[in-house]
């Protein structure tokens, strides 16, 4: 790569800008480049370097290397011909995907599958923290691949939990973790149930717009589902061209990884046979109580920053802090479609 020419720049994130490079071989490269203004700086982009070179899997982003020199530090990975889930699924229409119903279904095999090799499978038991659509990336064939392993942290199998500094994305978190600080590998299940749901329905758990207000897609499947109505969630852009029962059970399964309880979790491991097996999942319903939401709630005039489409290094990684701003707006938006819908029955 001969320069950083800003023509050749794909992406932005906590480190810096990404650029896409040649080698002298002709093999297209990804090249993130620390910035001296980066947010999260050398502790996390050195943990970057020591936590994927460690690791190997069809699911994950390829690490070629790293380059040290002077004050400037980068990273040499594959190159993702079709960028990041988040900008083929919530991105501008000119970059927007079309994804059929067995190419979605592949891309979440394809994240339980990596989330599996992390948690149970790889020398270093892993805990990713930030999985989200952003750091899903997609190569030639769209096949998904997790990135971004800036906050994630080595589970010790001696230990039950990690007690660590919360740091995540909003809308991702499980709530154990938001709130307490309380991470294991569940965290991640929580997470990838939330990226399940987004990819099912084409919308975002932070930016998903229902009668004119904003409410988590979370919260809003679980109201279809306690209506006996989640099918209602699935993408329109689909038509009729999904599986019924794959739709069922691959929503029932977000539902289940989500659920607030973190040992009625599944391991991804039992997650990855049962979308190869298509086993049924059966989901309890949970009756909806707005009040209670773990996480700190959007208002609409926050959405823009909540949800970057810029590719898969976009900063939206933040440290959770507490926060009430928008409560109100959202306890009386969920309440009030919750009691529309009984209305309507």
């Amino acid at each position: 790569m001969r320069n950083f020419d800003p023509e050749n720049k794909i992406g932005e994130g906590g480190f810096g800008p990404v650029y896409q490079g040649v080698l002298p071989d002709g093999s297209m490269i990804a090249v993130k480049q620390l910035s001296s203004k980066s947010k999260q700086g050398n502790r996390e982009f050195v943990n970057e370097i020591g936590m994927i070179s460690a690791l190997e899997h069809p699911n994950l982003v390829r690490l070629f290397g790293c380059c040290i020199q002077g004050n400037q530090l980068m990273l040499i990975y594959e190159y993702m011909e079709n960028n990041s889930l988040a900008r083929a699924l919530f991105g501008p229409e000119r970059l927007k995907l079309k994804l059929d119903w067995q190419t979605r279904r592949k891309i979440c095999i394809g994240i339980a599958r990596g989330l599996a090799y992390l948690h149970e499978e790889s020398r270093l038991k892993v805990v990713h923290r930030d999985i989200k659509t952003t750091n899903v990336l997609l190569d030639k064939d769209l096949n998904a691949k997790i990135s971004d392993f800036g906050l994630a942290k080595l589970d010790e199998e001696e230990n039950t939990h990690i007690s660590t500094r919360i740091a995540g994305t909003m809308g991702y978190m499980a709530p154990e973790y938001a709130m307490r600080g309380y991470l294991t590998d569940k965290a991640d299940v929580y997470s990838f149930g939330v990226v399940t749901l987004e990819i099912l329905s084409g919308k975002s758990n932070a930016n998903c717009r229902v009668e004119d207000d904003f409410i988590y897609l979370l919260d809003w499947a679980n109201i279809l589902q306690e209506k006996g109505a989640l099918l209602e969630l699935v993408d329109p852009a689909l038509g009729t061209n999904f599986s019924i029962e794959e739709a069922q059970q691959m929503l029932n399964l977000g539902l289940l990884c989500t659920n607030s309880t973190p040992a009625l979790r599944p391991a991804m491991s039992a997650v990855v046979a049962m979308l190869k097996d298509h086993t049924p999942i059966q989901v309890p319903i949970m009756k909806i109580s707005p009040t209670e939401s773990a996480e700190v709630i959007f208002r609409s005039s926050d959405h823009s920053k909540a949800v970057s489409m810029d590719g898969p290094w976009a900063d939206s990684t933040l440290s959770m802090q507490s926060s009430n701003r928008g409560d109100d707006h959202f306890h009386s938006t969920a309440t009030r479609l919750l009691g529309d819908y009984t209305d309507s029955q």
